[in-house]
């Protein structure tokens, strides 16, 4: 069972959006998956098309930095800012903040485009999954329909490299729900009714997360 204090927005979250009632399983093991990745340091890709591709950063945003929760970083680390350099090193210290590391596969342009030209326009996730992840890490795929060819190609490297893979898909969940260690299927299947759940869904993993990791 999740502590009460993570339970706490995961029950918001069915209370303000009652259809998502019969994810709420799947949303406790996505949330279990990605904390047992943080409790040992290691590190959330995600990949997504369009609107998706948006919300992969999205997330970063909100786990790389504060969300809701104050985040200020060891008084250690702080100490030795101040010792290499006391102007800038005080401004880092009281401007830092500690993150999750999360890497939208979306957003390094010069590589997916030199993949995209030079090699294969649907496995470019795939090439990315294959440089960064190690094992230990976890792969969120975003695909609305749970069948985007780029995001199916990322999921079999996880796959071969022994990383967990979370969906976040629509009512059907596609063939991701066959690759996938867990998939949170919206319940909806019109593409911009199933992102406009997409977006509470994860608001909600990222505040859990939150709290586990830097609340009090």
């Amino acid at each position: 069972m999740l502590d009460k204090k993570i339970q706490r927005h995961l029950d918001l979250l069915i209370d303000r959006y009652p259809q998502l009632l019969n994810c709420k399983e799947d949303i406790e093991k996505a949330y279990l998956i990605l904390e047992e990745c943080y409790e040992n340091d290691h590190k959330l890709l995600i990949a997504g098309n369009g609107g998706s591709a948006a919300d992969s950063e999205h997330i970063a945003g909100e786990l790389m930095k504060r969300f809701k929760i104050q985040r200020s970083i060891p008084s250690d680390f702080a100490k030795k800012l101040k010792e290499i350099d006391q102007t800038r090193g005080a401004d880092l210290a009281n401007n830092l903040e500690r993150g999750l590391m999360a890497i939208p596969l979306v957003a390094h342009e010069a590589l997916t485009t030199a993949y995209i030209n030079d090699v294969d326009g649907l496995g470019v996730f795939a090439q990315q999954l294959y440089g960064f992840a190690r094992l230990g890490d976890v792969f969120l795929g975003i695909s609305t329909s749970g069948n985007s060819k780029n995001i199916m190609s990322a999921a079999v490297v996880a796959k071969a490299l022994g990383i967990k893979v979370v969906g976040l898909t629509g009512k059907d969940g596609g063939e991701l729900v066959k690759m996938a260690d867990v998939t949170i299927r919206v319940p909806e299947t019109e593409t911009y009714m199933i992102q406009e759940l997409h977006l509470p869904v994860y608001h909600c993993l990222c505040l859990m997360l939150e709290d586990r990791f830097f609340g009090a």
